[in-house]
Formats: C-alpha cells, structure tokens, sequence
C-alpha cells in the first residue's frame, strides 16, 4: 500500500513483482519521478530512472535494498522518453555496472542535439518562444555556464513498434505515444493489466507538448492521436511517471481529451479578444490547475506555457478553425 503522499520514499508494491519507487527532482514543482522495478529472472528491469542526482541514487539504492537487490542487480532501463528526470540516472549506473539502456527510436534527433557541442543549451526552445512572439521570454532564458553533454550518451538499443519486447522471464508490449516528446514510448504489462505510462497520461496534471530541442510539426496533434491509440486498448491500471498509482487509464485519457478540447475553445476565444501570437494567448489563457496568470509563473513555467499556446494555435490552424501568417519571423493568428 502506498504512503501518505506518493512522493514518499519507499517501495511500494503495486503488482506481483513489481514495485513503485519515488525518487526526488531538484526544484521542481512535481517533487518526484516514480520508477517501477519490475523483477525477472535473478535480476530487475527498471522503467525509467530518475535524475542524474546523488540524493536520487541513494533513494534507488535503499529502496531496492528493501526488496532484497542492489543497484548492481538492475540488468535494463525501460526508459519512456529522453527528459533528464527520466534518461540520466540509467546513463550513470550504465557506466558503473553495465546496465542496459533502451529508449523510444523517435528521440534518436533530441539526442543528438542534446550531445551536439554546437547546438546551445535550449536553443530550440528559444527558437519556438522568438516564432511564438515571446522575445521577452527567451532573452532572459540564455544559459550561461558549462553545459555537461556526457549525460547524453546514446542508448543500448532503440525500441519501435508496436511490438513485444521480450524480458528474461516475461514480456512487455511497448507501444510509441508521441506528443509529449517525439520519441516517448508506454510499456503494457497485459497479464498483469498495466500500463506504465511515462508522462503520457499523468493522473493530476496534463503533460507539456513539445518541449524538446527539435519539436514536430504538429506536437499537440501527435499527442491526442496517441491518446486515441491507448484508450482503443483494453482498459488498464495507470503507472504513471509522477503522481499516484490510478485504476483506469481510460477515464485519465478521457479527461484529458476533454481538457484540451476545452483548451482549444479557449484559444480561440483568446484570438477572437484580439491574442495574436503564441505569447498573447499564453497570457490571455491561466495555467496549472489553480488557475494562475501567466506573469505569476516563473521563467520555466512561462516558457512552457507559450510553447503550450503555440501547440494550440498550429493545431487550431491546420483544423481550419484560424489562419496563421509570418511577419518579420514571428506568427500571428487570426479568424478565417
């Protein structure tokens, strides 16, 4: 059974074999990622592996020690997409013990970017705030200081599909769900009626779409298409990256969908108040569930906000339901 809260250290057991470990994030308002240690065999296949932090490995270490294993006994990472608080701890232990590391086939351009010592620190999401009409935002976004890239090293093998990926013992489905980044993969557990979902679908909040150093063309359509794919599965029990444990994975991605139809409406109603670029709307619109004013969102979260906004207005756009046109490289939106 789970703590108090489901950032609580610990491991907490959430099916036969398998384990729900919470490990800090550093000044981030989710305070925790959850990793799953799935046993098989003499060993443990781990999905996701938090943050390259010495307080999130020592969290991993103890918690598997209370199950009886080591850091030593993870053979693979089943990693649901490339964000730092899910790829960069499974890169460290790899070097250590010889660990395999897996990732979504779709994140091979993210990491390349992210290893790439001529590509700047966040220069693609400078590009998309300069696009979306937030020059305010990315002047006060450049990153100073020495960027460590060795974090960025390349996985063991690329996962595609849908397919069955095969374990020493079981099996997982792994099915590709672009959206939140273009290479973010969930893993089914059938037998056991599982879903790990990554940041795909989240229990409390909506994920950000296309935040990566090279987004699609359309994130936010990419994302509720894969919405669509996982609520055609049988219904599941939702693991998420961060928050508690949930029984369906069909009522989440149910609310979710509504959400952003909502969302939608919303964006056009701003347009049509006189919001013509990505950066009115963001602050036309309020953010996270309480509603905040964008100015009151720190330098992070305004940054996401407008990308957010952008990913509406494209979709908006390419539904017919606006029109968008370049002027002196940034896109302003406007009614048909």
């Amino acid at each position: 059974m789970d703590g108090p809260h489901w950032t609580e250290p610990g491991a907490y057991q959430v099916a036969p074999g398998v384990h729900r470990i919470p490990l800090p994030l550093p000044n981030d308002g989710l305070k925790a990622v959850n990793v799953y240690a799935v046993a098989d065999g003499d060993g443990l296949v781990l999905v996701d592996s938090g943050w390259a932090l010495d307080a999130a490995r020592e969290a991993l270490a103890k918690a598997l020690a209370a199950l009886g294993y080591a850091l030593g006994d993870v053979r693979r990472f089943l990693v649901t997409h490339v964000h730092r608080d899910h790829y960069t701890l499974a890169v460290t232990l790899r070097r250590e013990f010889g660990s395999r590391v897996s990732l979504g086939l779709g994140e091979q351009t993210t990491l390349k970017r992210a290893a790439d010592p001529s590509w700047p620190p966040l220069r693609g999401q400078i590009e998309q705030l300069e696009r979306y009409g937030a020059q305010a935002v990315a002047a006060r976004l450049h990153p100073t200081g020495r960027f460590d890239r060795s974090i960025w090293e390349q996985p063991d093998d690329w996962l595609d599909g849908p397919a069955e990926l095969p374990l020493a013992t079981r099996s997982l489905r792994v099915l590709p769900t672009p959206g939140h980044t273009r290479g973010h993969v969930v893993f089914v557990a059938a037998d056991l009626g599982l879903m790990f979902a990554g940041d795909h679908v989240l229990p409390h909040i909506t994920p950000s779409i296309g935040f990566e150093a090279e987004t699609t063309h359309l994130p936010l359509a990419d994302y509720l298409s894969s919405l669509r794919l996982v609520r055609e599965l049988p219904d599941l029990r939702l693991l998420p990256a961060h928050g508690p444990v949930a029984p369906s994975v069909h009522t989440r991605v149910d609310e979710l969908l509504d959400h952003h139809r909502v969302r939608l409406d919303a964006t056009v109603d701003a347009v049509v108040q006189g919001a013509a670029t990505g950066y009115e709307v963001a602050n036309v619109l309020t953010w996270t569930r309480r509603s905040r004013a964008f100015e009151s969102l720190d330098l992070f979260n305004q940054m996401l906000a407008v990308i957010e906004a952008g990913a509406h207005l494209d979709l908006l756009v390419a539904q017919g339901r606006l029109t968008a046109r370049t002027v002196a490289g940034i896109v302003r939106y406007a009614r048909p």
